[in-house]
């Protein structure tokens, strides 16, 4: 949902790129990183928040330049289940990785890996062809999560990329 940037002065602020629709979803959630460790953030300004360690017996400010510095680039994610629900249409990505990658006949052609989305739009990672497919209608008009599938149409430029191989 977000990520820790550098250091903001010098009593622990930090930037926050918060990847959220809305920037204040992130101060209304504890969060987590890869480590485990849980957070939250005050915002203090615009992309600027104090982060306080949840930790046993309540929390902890972080509150010294050195401590954000070692903070830098923890990306930040919110549990699944505090997620609000999806409209008809709408998908998070992280649902999307591990079904079913098939074509309009029927044919397996892999897993969704990976949604990469680097600005331009997200694209599908198929495994093991690692194959890239534009997250877009025309590539990808049917998308099931409740079956497990989506129906994939590659365009020409990766057709011949999204081949198994044994």
């Amino acid at each position: 949902m977000g990520v820790i940037g550098k250091p903001h002065g010098v009593r622990g602020a930090v930037r926050v790129h918060s990847h959220a629709e809305d920037a204040d979803t992130l101060a209304g959630h504890t969060l987590t990183d890869r480590k485990g460790r849980r957070f939250q953030i005050v915002w203090a300004h615009e992309n600027v928040a104090w982060i306080d360690e949840v930790v046993a017996g309540g929390k902890r400010r972080v509150a010294t330049r050195t401590e954000a510095e070692a903070l830098t680039n923890t990306e930040l994610f919110i549990a699944r289940g505090e997620l609000p629900e999806t409209e008809a249409e709408e998908f998070y990505f992280t649902d999307l990785i591990g079904l079913e990658a098939r074509t309009s006949e029927g044919k397996v052609l892999g897993k969704i890996a990976e949604v990469l989305d680097f600005g331009a739009g997200a694209s599908l990672e198929l495994a093991p062809s690692g194959a890239l497919i534009p997250f877009t209608r025309a590539c990808v008009p049917v998308v099931n999560v409740a079956a497990g599938f989506v129906v994939v149409n590659p365009p020409r430029e990766v057709a011949g990329q999204t081949e198994a191989t044994p």
